[in-house]
């Protein structure tokens, strides 16, 4: 009796041990339900990190398995992504030709002798 009492507990602790926490949760929904305690928004998260570094810290700290730290690591590289690109000041000026220094005329250094 106590032997099979003591199977059953070491099947049920296996089993909740191996439960997926995560499963079947969008990425939007894995930000909401781990982060927003102390982010508000997911911008910025992700910028100026690795995406392997990333996905290492959220699958140590924040989700239960690798798939679910690999989209919630996609996810904050599109949130990100986004805004990538030209700022609104530089979209408004022309683009600099390349090989030359802004404001001087095009000419040769010395006078083109004459044949």
């Amino acid at each position: 009796m106590l032997a099979a009492l003591g199977v059953t507990a070491a099947l049920s602790i296996a089993a909740a041990h191996g439960e997926n926490l995560d499963q079947g949760k969008s990425a939007t929904r894995l930000f909401a339900d781990s982060c927003t305690a102390c982010h508000r928004s997911a911008r910025g998260l992700a910028k100026g990190r690795f995406r392997l570094t990333l996905f290492m810290f959220l699958q140590q700290h924040y989700v239960t398995n690798s798939t679910s730290a690999w989209e919630l690591t996609s996810y904050l590289e599109s949130v990100d992504g986004e805004k990538r690109g030209r700022s609104r000041t530089a979209a408004g000026k022309p683009p600099r030709p390349a090989g030359r220094m802004s404001g001087l005329p095009l000419r040769p250094p010395m006078p083109v002798p004459q044949h």
